[in-house]
C-alpha cells in the first residue's frame, strides 16, 4: 500500500468515525439561585413595601387647616434622595413579590407585581427629576397598583395603608 493510499484509508476511516459519534450532551442546567426566603408576603409588606410607599406618598402634597394651606415637598438634595430611594424599594418589591414561594400564581399575581415595578419606575424618574407634580402622579400609580392587588388577593382590605 502506498503512502497516499494509507492517507486515504485513514481519512475515510476518520470521516466514518466522525459520523458515528453521538452528538454532544446538552449543557447542564444553570445552578439554582441561592435564594433563601426570609420574609413572607405579609412581612414583606409590613416591613419593606408599606414604609417605602408611605414615605413616598408623604413626600409631596398639601394640608388644609385653620391656618391655611401648607404645601409639602422635598427641599434638600438629601430629601430628594430619600424620595428616590423609597421609589427604588417600591419597584424592587415587585420583583420580591414574584419570587417563589411568594408568587400566588403565574397570571394575575405576576401581572400586578409588574404593574408595581412600572409604577416604581415612574416614581424613580419623578424623584430624579425633582418634579413634585410627577411625584404626586407616580404616587397615585403606586396606590393603584397596590389597590388592584389588595382587591384581588387580600380579603377585606381594598386600600393600602388602611391602618394609617
Amino acid at each position: 500500500m502506498s503512502i497516499s493510499s494509507r492517507w486515504c484509508t485513514i481519512a475515510v476511516a476518520g470521516m466514518g468515525l466522525a459520523g458515528c459519534q453521538a452528538s454532544a450532551p446538552p449543557p447542564p442546567p444553570p445552578p439554582a439561585l441561592p435564594f433563601q426566603q426570609v420574609a413572607d408576603v405579609k412581612q414583606l409588606m409590613a416591613s419593606i413595601l408599606e414604609p417605602a410607599a408611605d414615605g413616598y406618598w408623604d413626600a409631596v402634597g398639601s394640608v388644609d387647616d385653620a391656618k391655611g394651606t401648607t404645601y409639602i415637598a422635598p427641599r434638600t438634595s438629601e430629601q430628594w434622595v430619600a424620595v428616590r430611594n423609597y421609589a427604588y424599594v417600591i419597584a424592587e418589591s415587585g420583583n420580591l413579590l414574584m419570587m417563589p414561594p411568594r408568587a400566588r400564581d403565574q397570571a394575575a399575581w405576576i401581572t400586578m407585581s409588574k404593574e408595581l415595578i412600572e409604577a416604581g419606575r415612574r416614581a424613580i424618574a419623578a424623584a430624579e427629576a425633582h418634579d413634585t407634580t410627577a411625584v404626586f402622579d407616580a404616587g397615585a400609580a403606586v396606590y393603584d397598583a397596590c389597590s388592584h392587588c389588595h382587591a384581588t388577593y387580600v380579603a377585606g382590605i381594598a386600600k393600602p395603608s388602611a391602618g394609617r
